[in-house]
């Protein structure tokens, strides 16, 4: 179902890292918000952004209390929400997806809450079913992670935890010591969001989070083109762009900008 049916989600994810892992060179993994701006089209882009580079993918299931999200994601998913979509129709499209020919790895972003009400087992075991290979819970520490962890680890999916320029080094070791597949480094403190530059402190961050772990280390929150793509590629293992994208959407030519911008940020992460 996932391209690579030998191998468990983790293993997916920690494949298609490790393909661009280099001097300079790094993931791309764009954000698509499903049933935004509708489902046809969050489907269509997609698999635009597979054909312009990107190695994969996180897919952001709406819920009506985003709170890591600034403004650009609050309004889209307000507007997918306003569609219907739910958490059973994202799994869905995820299956469509699969079906329609997409290998690149999925990880599903979600608050927790939607998870609780659908069941947290249950969820994975759709999620899986749906040709899912990851899940990134902004809301879920490691702390109370341990239900989705043994699911997780039953299922041979991975368990994405955020760390941030604030995180204590205790903080730093319980999340590497948990997280699995990558790391999620949020690059500024805040929400997320288009920044004109990245923060001088990002390279000591990384290396802080690298001193601490061999798992992946991918950057998110801020990154919006080609240039910081790359700059990001220069110290870390993956590039993570949501709110640029959702932007670009919203912009005149649709589509067709969000493809061009797709693939400038997988040029920059890729080294060239």
């Amino acid at each position: 179902m996932n391209g690579n049916d030998c191998m468990t989600g983790v293993e997916r994810i920690r494949s298609a890292i490790a393909k661009r892992q280099g001097d300079a060179t790094a993931a791309f993994m764009p954000y698509v918000l499903l049933g935004f701006p509708s489902r046809m089209e969050s489907v269509a882009m997609v698999q635009s952004m597979a054909d312009a580079g990107a190695d994969l993918f996180e897919f952001g299931f709406p819920f009506s209390d985003p709170l890591a999200d600034g403004p650009t994601l609050q309004a889209a998913t307000h507007k997918a929400l306003l569609n219907g979509t739910t958490t059973r129709q994202c799994l869905d499209i995820a299956k469509e997806l699969r079906d329609a020919g997409i290998t690149q790895p999925f990880c599903a972003m979600s608050y927790y809450n939607p998870i609780f009400n659908y069941g947290p087992a249950r969820f994975i075991e759709d999620a899986a079913r749906a040709g899912f290979d990851g899940f990134i819970i902004p809301d879920l520490p490691p702390d109370e992670g341990e239900e989705m962890e043994e699911a997780c680890r039953e299922a041979g999916l991975a368990l994405v935890y955020l760390l941030a320029p604030s995180s204590s080094q205790e903080r730093v070791e319980l999340v590497t010591e948990h997280s699995t597949g990558f790391i999620y480094l949020v690059s500024v403190l805040g929400t997320t969001g288009v920044r004109a530059s990245l923060p001088d402190y990002l390279t000591d961050l990384v290396a802080l989070v690298r001193a601490n772990t061999d798992t992946p280390v991918c950057v998110g929150f801020g990154v919006s083109n080609g240039t910081q793509a790359a700059q990001v590629a220069s110290i870390a293992d993956g590039a993570i762009v949501a709110s640029a994208l959702i932007d670009t959407v919203l912009g005149p030519n649709g589509a067709d900008a969000v493809k061009c911008l797709a693939r400038k940020l997988a040029q920059g992460a890729h080294g060239h």
